[in-house]
C-alpha cells in the first residue's frame, strides 16, 4: 500500500510537499485534497477545519479517505492497486464507477476527465474519453 500511495502523492503533488496549493482547482497539500472534502473529514476526524493543512492532518484526513475509497472499490468489486486508487481519489466514488462500468457521462464528468488528462489526449470524442482515460492513467500507474 505504500508503493501505492508514493505513487499518488508522485502524481498530485510532484514534490510531496505538505504546502503544494493547485491554485485552479483549490486543492491543497502533499494529497491535494479538496476544501470540501478537507472540511468534511475533518469533522469526521474530529479536526478543526483551520488545522486541516497540518502535515499530520493531511495525513490523517488522506488515510480516511483512502479507507473509505478502498471500501467502495470492493464493494463495486474493482481490484485494489494504483490505478483505481488514483482514479477513485481523482475522479471520486461516482465519477469512477462511471467509468468503469461504462456508463453514460454527465457534462461535469466528462469535464474532469478531460482535465485530468494531457492536452494532447483530452481533445478525443466524448465517445471515446472513458477509453483514453483508463488507458493513460493504467500505463502511467503500472
Amino acid at each position: 500500500m505504500k508503493q501505492i500511495v508514493r505513487k499518488v502523492v508522485k502524481i498530485e503533488s510532484v514534490t510531496g510537499s505538505y504546502h503544494a496549493h493547485n491554485k485552479k482547482s483549490g486543492a491543497y497539500g502533499r494529497y491535494q485534497i479538496m476544501p470540501k472534502t478537507a472540511r468534511a473529514y475533518a469533522k469526521k476526524l474530529h479536526i478543526p477545519y483551520s488545522k486541516w493543512k497540518q502535515p499530520r492532518n493531511q495525513d490523517r484526513i488522506f488515510e480516511a479517505i483512502l479507507a473509505d475509497n478502498i471500501r467502495s472499490l470492493k464493494r463495486n468489486g474493482h481490484k485494489i492497486n494504483a490505478f483505481s486508487i488514483y482514479g477513485m481519489h481523482q475522479q471520486g466514488a461516482h465519477g469512477f464507477n462511471v467509468i468503469m462500468k461504462n456508463k453514460k457521462l454527465s457534462k461535469k464528468l466528462a469535464r474532469n476527465i478531460r482535465q485530468n488528462l494531457p492536452k494532447r489526449l483530452a481533445l478525443v470524442s466524448r465517445s471515446k474519453l472513458k477509453l483514453v482515460w483508463k488507458r493513460y492513467w493504467k500505463k502511467k500507474l503500472s
